[in-house]
């Protein structure tokens, strides 16, 4: 579990390394297709004046925020429409309330009991734990003390990148991989992040590392909108998107694919963008099950069935025979169309969180906050 973040494509181990890395591949080979290649001629200081219309009046260095978003849009050639700013700003807002880097209640608490947990998985006496924690790092202070001050998740992750780099207690506990897996103003997946620069010109000289970008603001907008908008979809509504951007990509899109399954199939299952399994890779979805027992009726085998739906993180799926004859099949049955998108019924889970919150929740707040800025746009 990434017990960092509230984003729900990172709450499953396997889903966030299988799911995520499938679907940065196609969407690099793709170029990355976005919502709209940028018009040119579009004129940044009208870009930015438009921005800063609708940002809060209480946003601290509202033209610094202006100016990194729409540096964003025109480095990766988003088209700056007012639906797209309003979408950047509304996820920006749900997530940080335009803070480059929040701060989170109860961080440090939230490490340590990561690492306590952590050390207990090992079999790690406690007396050795706190005795490395008690060692010094290079800024003077014990790592005990940094993570017990940190506030934020860059200063969590600064920590655990020296405790990792230096005591060898930090490697047998985490390995190489920094626990702290997304951050800045938007959230942003660093896994995701450094997939992106490795095949995309990052506009800004790297402070030291893509994941210190991350959690810069220049950095954390940059890779935020490329990952809400750097890929392209039909949804009528950006509200899937905003979903998609909490749950993973085309999540809302292979919701409501489950959901045909279960009308054709009668099995029921849950909507959570998964069209296969991303644990063991022997093993076969609840989804991929189901849609197999329809595989006469579809006149698919179960090769191609799964061929199909392991495109689930794509936009080629839409284009493949099993969910054309799972809709054909399923809207017989019903007797009218159904939908191409649905919210995603994903619980959301983290220390962090003290509410019982959905990727549903999610994506009606940031929807909520676009459709405000959009009268304020207008």
């Amino acid at each position: 579990m990434d017990y960092l973040t509230a984003s729900a494509k990172t709450l499953r181990p396997a889903r966030s390394r299988h799911r995520f890395w499938l679907a940065v591949a196609v969407a690099l080979i793709a170029g990355c297709a976005t919502q709209q290649a940028q018009s040119p001629g579009q004129d940044p200081a009208k870009v930015q004046a438009r921005i800063l219309r609708v940002l809060p009046a209480q946003t601290d260095d509202r033209a610094g925020w202006a100016r990194d978003i729409t540096a964003a849009f025109a480095a990766q050639q988003i088209e700056p429409s007012g639906s797209n700013l309003c979408a950047a700003i509304a996820v920006a807002g749900q997530e940080s309330n335009f803070q480059s880097d929040p701060a989170v209640p109860g961080l440090g608490r939230i490490a340590r009991a990561e690492i306590d947990r952590r050390a207990a998985e090992h079999h790690i006496p406690q007396l050795l734990v706190r005795g490395a924690l008690a060692l010094h790092g290079p800024d003077g202070r014990s790592y005990a003390d940094r993570i017990a001050d940190a506030r934020t998740e860059r200063e969590l992750s600064r920590a655990y990148e020296d405790f990792i780099g230096m005591v060898p207690l930090g490697k047998r506990l985490f390995g190489e991989a920094n626990p702290v897996h997304t951050g800045g103003p938007m959230q942003v997946s660093v896994a995701f992040a450094e997939a992106y620069a490795h095949d995309h010109d990052y506009p800004y000289p790297v402070d030291g590392s893509i994941r210190h970008e991350v959690f810069s603001r220049r950095g954390g907008l940059y890779f935020g909108i490329a990952h809400l908008l750097g890929y392209a979809s039909d949804y009528p509504t950006p509200l899937y998107r905003f979903a998609d951007y909490n749950a993973g990509f085309y999540a809302s899109r292979n919701a409501a694919f489950q959901a045909a399954v279960t009308r054709a199939s009668g099995i029921p299952l849950d909507r959570d963008g998964d069209l296969v399994s991303y644990g063991d890779w022997g093993a076969r979805s609840k989804t991929e099950l189901a849609v197999r027992t329809l595989a006469e009726r579809l006149d698919l085998s179960d090769g191609a069935i799964h061929r199909d739906l392991a495109k689930g993180e794509t936009a080629a799926f839409a284009d493949t025979p099993t969910y054309a004859r799972v809709y054909a099949l399923a809207e017989r049955l019903q007797g009218r169309p159904l939908p191409r998108a649905m919210l995603p019924t994903i619980r959301l889970e983290s220390p962090k969180i003290t509410r019982k919150l959905t990727t549903a929740w999610f994506a009606q707040r940031v929807d909520s906050r676009y459709r405000s800025c959009m009268a304020r746009i207008r």
